[in-house]
């Protein structure tokens, strides 16, 4: 089975308009992380799973990170390219019109 062209190539201009948006997305090294905080964890709860179910429609899974019981950690990377690639910028801008819903 082939591999998607978004999990195989980096548009280094919209990587760096996302780490440039402000909304708090970091990379280290072949990554982007961010970190959410809600209310409590019922609202910690439901972000993770509009997440998981953003990132089973993109076919592409993030590492989630359930903290202090209120905070998310989301952790992006292409396994298959050993690093970032288009589909971690598309879901993590994604995963930003999830917050506030």
């Amino acid at each position: 089975m082939p591999v998607p062209e978004k999990e195989t190539r980096l548009d280094e201009a919209a990587l760096a308009s996302l780490l440039a948006s402000g909304t708090g997305w970091t990379r280290d090294g072949g990554s982007l992380s961010r970190t959410y905080t809600f209310k409590g964890f019922k609202g910690a709860m439901a972000f993770v799973n509009r997440v998981a179910e953003a990132a089973t429609a993109a076919n592409h899974h993030p590492d989630i990170h359930l903290e202090a019981y209120k905070t998310v950690r989301i952790v992006l990377t292409t396994h298959i390219a050993h690093g970032l690639t288009d589909a971690d910028v598309d879901l993590a801008r994604r995963i930003d019109t999830l917050e506030a819903t």
